[in-house]
């Protein structure tokens, strides 16, 4: 953790400004948000640099009707901790899916370093994909599929939009 600066209150701003940025869809400034060799990962993405803030900007393009609240801003000696909520219609199903997800943040330099997001990965699979969800979600074999699938999505997204950016589905198939 020696690269990684302790939050001060500088840090617990950014990441305010950064779900209020969220809740606006406003991917530029989430983007502006991440230092520039960043890593985030959840339980679909695994992504470094340049690719995180893509990740955002197709989210909150797609995203049409999502819905963004977050809770209580708290920092430990290390990290940043915030619980929040997306409230969304899956596009691949026409589901709602109501995702809970605890996140942590690095820094350095006064920006996101490392963003870790923790969800249900089941419980989103449920919502998401409905009985096959229910059956499979746990699976190892969905979870797969479904990361492969929305980096699939992220790169036609980014070709869509003339650019590129490297990403790697998290997990081994």
């Amino acid at each position: 953790m020696s690269d990684h600066q302790e939050p001060d209150d500088a840090c617990l701003q950014l990441i305010e400004q950064f779900y209020a940025a969220l809740e606006r869809r406003d991917a530029a400034t989430m983007a502006a948000s991440y230092h520039k060799q960043a890593h985030f990962s959840d339980a679909v993405f695994d992504l470094r640099g340049r690719a995180v803030g893509e990740m955002w900007r197709m989210l909150c393009a797609k995203g049409r009707d999502l819905k963004v609240t977050h809770g209580k801003v708290r920092r430990d000696r290390h990290r940043v901790r915030v619980r929040w909520e997306a409230r969304y219609t899956f596009s691949g199903t026409g589901r709602r899916v109501h995702n809970v997800i605890d996140a942590s943040f690095e820094f350095e330099g006064g920006l996101i370093k490392r963003h870790e997001d923790r969800f249900s990965f089941w419980r989103w699979s449920r919502q998401a994909l409905g009985p096959i969800g229910w059956v499979l979600g746990w699976s190892g074999l969905l979870q797969t599929k479904i990361r492969r699938r929305a980096a699939r999505g992220l790169a036609e997204f980014c070709a869509d939009s003339d650019q590129s950016v490297s990403h790697s589905p998290r997990g081994r198939g």
